[in-house]
């Protein structure tokens, strides 16, 4: 069995994850979230004994039924935050989360499912579309043109509702 970086102590939940930055026909993949109304980065928790790059392109694959491959580390960001519905529910969160810039391996995207398998919508926003919905984290919209032009680690520290 797998074991997510992670745990709960007290009111308090770490994890370490990683997001993907996938970009096509300049859309950008996201998943809107089944708990409320906001969309975020395909992910997912890194296992022990488990790189972060090896985790993105399994949580990727495991998502959406698509082959990446990731071409370079973007963010490291520093997340924390109120939790707010499901098991994180009114926790003091705080995440270590490592976003990668992939590329889509096989160019065929009727690989790509509509949705996860806890039953999120994959949906493809374009960059003008992004600056309109609410994007979690929130650094993510604040920063897209920067992210994606860039080619040096961004480093970002967000702290909110805490």
């Amino acid at each position: 069995m797998k074991y997510d970086c992670g745990f709960e102590k007290w009111n308090n939940w770490f994890r370490y994850r990683v997001g993907g930055i996938i970009i096509n026909n300049n859309k950008m993949l996201f998943v809107k979230s089944a708990i409320g109304d906001y969309y975020y980065m395909v992910g997912g928790g890194v296992h022990l004994g488990e790189s972060s790059k090896a985790c993105i392109e399994r949580e990727i694959y495991e998502e959406t039924g698509m082959h990446t491959c990731a071409q370079h580390l973007a963010v490291v960001c520093e997340n924390f935050f109120k939790g707010v519905g499901g098991t994180i529910d009114g926790l003091d969160c705080h995440t270590i989360e490592f976003y990668y810039y992939m590329k889509i391996v096989d160019e065929d995207l009727k690989m790509c499912k509509s949705k996860t398998d806890n039953g999120e919508q994959l949906v493809w926003l374009s960059l003008e579309e992004i600056a309109l919905q609410e994007i979690k984290p929130t650094f993510l919209k604040e920063n897209i043109n920067n992210i994606i032009n860039e080619k040096n680690i961004i480093h970002i520290i967000e702290e909110r509702d805490r």
